[in-house]
């Protein structure tokens, strides 16, 4: 970027870590401000992780809901883009730590930290190489590589029991990603594929989608949970509730422990089932005293400042409120409201009161025309009508005009064509993923695998 840091050095020094929804719409609330904005995310991206399903059952390319950081922020001179991963933070320094080609000190005035959630396997962390979560744009085209890979795997088999094997997907959490992605394997399968193999079927597809909760999106109204279990049902989902996952290894998943447990042979499970915060969040709140729940979320004050360090805010998934949920719309509320309080500080104004949410609803796509949305509480809408304005609000939220055009194109030609056009996958990927599985459950076998490290940094991307 071509700003001078010299005419910058007088400036307040705002490092904003994560460059998802909330971090993203502080550096954005900033831009008319006198300060330094330095925002550091260890991918070079701004995803739209709503939307990274459809890039792991190719409709949508990763370009489409993930624009480059930097081109977002050209035109707006006082942001420099660090690609880095923070791995602590000197609270007393006021300095973060970067790893990127060095290890670098990058002092602050101002600190916000929205680094988001990664994938929770509640203490199994070994099952995350054969049952992978999105959480990323590597986290979808592995996805993709697993569902599209099985049907090539079962198209060269000739045993009908491993035929089988490979055409069972089954998807561990039945919250709106696990509703969102069963759906839409379910379409590719029966709807998408079915004509383009020789040797097998892929209609005769089973797609699971399993909870250990009794409810299909339990967090929505019971007749829109309803809607969502029927809808799924009628596209071919199979829907096992009150199903808790007690095992998975590489020939499939185990329902239940003793004489009422069960084992499902599945050669691709997806993992949609739980998230505990960034690691940061933990770091955050050993640092300062805050207290940290057992989702690894810090605890902040109302402003939603750090305990002790008004100069600090922590936003999004990484942080727990009250009646505040882990998605898109509050990171990106606030986002906003930490630009404002640092705002109001910087022209002497009186800040403004408790950061409040405003809860806009939620909503989830099922398949094709089928949705389901809640709204502001009191508008509950189901099928095409909920279709609808799902798509006319993640259009809204996609960065880009671009973007917006192209994902209408696509969806309307995977409506109306029954194709999809990123379908592209390859040998290299798939035999080494292969291997790597079987690598681990051989380590599994002898009692030498350890769980899979976290990274120190994932950008603030709710789910």
């Amino acid at each position: 970027m071509s700003t001078n840091n010299a005419d910058l050095s007088h400036r307040h020094r705002v490092v904003v870590i994560g460059g998802g929804f909330g971090g993203v719409r502080a550096v954005k609330a900033l831009e008319n401000e006198p300060v330094e904005i330095t925002l550091i995310d260890k991918n070079n991206q701004h995803l739209f992780q709503p939307l990274l399903y459809q890039v792991a059952t190719g409709v949508l390319s990763s370009g489409q809901i993930a624009p480059a950081l930097r081109s977002m922020f050209r035109r707006q001179k006082n942001v420099r883009v660090l690609l880095g991963a923070v791995d602590h933070i000197d609270l007393e320094q006021r300095t973060v730590r970067m790893i990127a080609d060095e290890v670098k000190q990058i002092p602050y005035d101002t600190l916000i930290v929205a680094t988001g959630a990664t994938h929770s396997y509640f203490g199994h962390d070994e099952w995350s190489q054969i049952a992978p979560g999105m959480k990323s744009l590597d986290d979808a085209r592995r996805v993709r590589t697993r569902i599209l890979g099985a049907f090539e795997i079962a198209e060269q088999n000739d045993d009908p029991a491993e035929q089988a094997a490979w055409l069972t997907f089954a998807v561990v959490g039945a919250g709106p990603t696990g509703v969102e992605l069963a759906g839409q394997i379910a379409l590719l399968a029966h709807r998408v594929l079915k004509d383009d193999y020789r040797n097998i079927d892929p209609s005769t597809a089973r797609v699971l989608l399993l909870d250990a909760t009794p409810h299909v999106l339990g967090t929505y109204p019971p007749s829109l949970s309803q809607r969502a279990a029927d809808d799924l049902r009628h596209l071919g989902v199979e829907v096992e509730l009150s199903a808790p996952v007690t095992d998975i290894n590489l020939s499939g998943l185990t329902i239940g422990s003793g004489e009422q447990g069960r084992h499902i042979e599945a050669r691709t499970i997806l993992w949609a089932a739980g998230v505990k915060a960034s690691p940061l969040a933990t770091l955050l709140g050993q640092a300062s005293g805050a207290e940290v729940d057992r989702a690894g979320r810090v605890h902040v004050n109302p402003d939603l400042t750090l305990p002790g360090h008004p100069e600090v805010f922590a936003i999004g998934d990484m942080i727990t409120l009250p009646d505040v949920p882990g998605t898109a719309q509050p990171a990106i509320q606030e986002g906003k409201y930490a630009a404002k309080v640092v705002r109001a500080r910087l022209t002497g104004k009186p800040a403004p009161g408790p950061f409040h949410y405003l809860d806009l609803g939620s909503m989830a796509v099922i398949g094709r025309t089928r949705a389901v949305a809640d709204l502001f509480g009191k508008i509950r809408l189901g099928g095409f009508p909920a279709f609808l304005i799902w798509g006319v609000v993640h259009l809204a939220n996609l960065v880009g005009w671009g973007n917006r055009y192209e994902a209408v194109a696509r969806w309307g030609w995977t409506i109306l064509a029954r194709n999809r056009r990123e379908r592209e996958i390859s040998i290299v990927s798939l035999v080494s993923d292969e291997a790597a599985l079987r690598e681990l459950e051989e380590m599994r076998s002898v009692g030498t695998a350890t769980p899979v490290d976290v990274p120190a940094e994932t950008a603030d991307q709710p789910s």
